[in-house]
């Protein structure tokens, strides 16, 4: 990649996809690649050169969002590949035919999520938004990582949400069986995506790797993932109303995809930043680094948060 240096701290002000360097072969994995924030992304790495692997749960869907592209870009290299990250074993077949067909892996760009669903468990039993959000990732990391760390400068982006800065982990209820409401679990799952975030990249550093862990969030953007979280199995009126307030108040799904990206593929991004929009309350807007919650940074939450993941995927890191 090459792109001309600002001085740390700083991003280009109207930094946009025309900022991203040649990405000629690398290889990237996004996760919801199908639709919103994940689709934009997907478009974006593969006009740069990259090779994309758009990981959907939905085969229709994902291979129309792969064709779509490709019409766009004729020249682009896309690939779509199954993986419901409701699903341990989907994640594990995943990476199997990944390892099975890679040599390297650039960027993981862990995008895909759920939100404000009722309360449905996922296929391991896990609450669903806490198990997709953050287990799904989680357990998908760590089986790629072998790959992630034999390619050099290598970066996984996970992408969280303003809504973290509500967040809190329960530990003595994290699946949500004593109480459950729909955006506080979401806030949960979000608060867990950043403080997996930060710990990977502490763990990264300690070890010596050049491959860096950022977080990143899209601000308030037009997708499906909040109609979609209400109308979760059946019809649902909110779902009208919530993509109706969409319409009036959000960004465009592209904007959104804009902090993604820069996390993605900027030369300027260190392991352990954040990056969201630079609007009013992160709202909206172009890149910039961003701060955080409080609770995100807690080493101490983070560990524990690390250790009952890997308890309850089985999946373990080797770094």
């Amino acid at each position: 990649m090459e792109s001309s240096k600002l001085p740390s701290g700083l991003i280009k002000k109207k930094w946009a996809t025309t900022d991203i360097p040649d990405l000629s072969g690398k290889t990237a994995i996004i996760t919801g690649a199908n639709s919103g924030t994940g689709y934009e992304v997907s478009k974006a790495l593969a006009s740069k050169g990259a090779e994309v692997i758009m990981a959907c749960r939905n085969v229709e869907k994902g291979e129309l969002a792969a064709a779509k592209i490709k019409e766009e870009f004729p020249k682009s290299s896309l690939k779509f590949m199954v993986l419901d990250l409701a699903d341990l074993s989907s994640i594990k077949n995943f990476s199997n035919i990944f390892h099975e067909k890679n040599d390297s892996l650039d960027i993981l760009c862990n995008n895909a999520g759920v939100m404000a669903t009722p309360q449905v468990k996922t296929k391991d039993g896990f609450e669903l938004q806490f198990g997709t959000n953050h287990l799904g990732h989680f357990a998908l990391t760590g089986l790629l990582l072998d790959k992630l760390l034999g390619t050099s400068k290598s970066r996984i982006v996970n992408v969280s949400s303003i809504a973290h800065m509500g967040g809190k982990i329960d530990f003595d209820d994290l699946m949500n069986e004593k109480k459950y409401s729909r955006f506080p679990v979401y806030s949960q799952s979000k608060l867990a995506n950043l403080l997996f975030t930060y710990e990977l990249q502490r763990r990264l550093k300690a070890n010596g790797y050049n491959t860096i862990s950022v977080g990143s969030h899209p601000g308030l953007s037009r997708t499906n993932l909040g109609s979609s979280g209400f109308g979760y199995g059946k019809g649902n009126i909110l779902k009208s109303i919530i993509g109706f307030f969409a319409k009036l108040t959000c960004q465009s799904a592209a904007m959104g995809a804009l902090p993604i990206l820069y996390a993605s593929t900027s030369l300027d991004v260190n392991g352990g930043e954040y990056i969201g929009p630079r609007g009013f309350r992160e709202f909206w807007g172009y890149p910039k680094k961003v701060e955080s919650s409080k609770d995100s940074h807690d080493e101490e939450i983070a560990e524990k948060l690390w250790s009952i993941s890997t308890d309850l995927t089985q999946v373990h890191y080797h770094f």
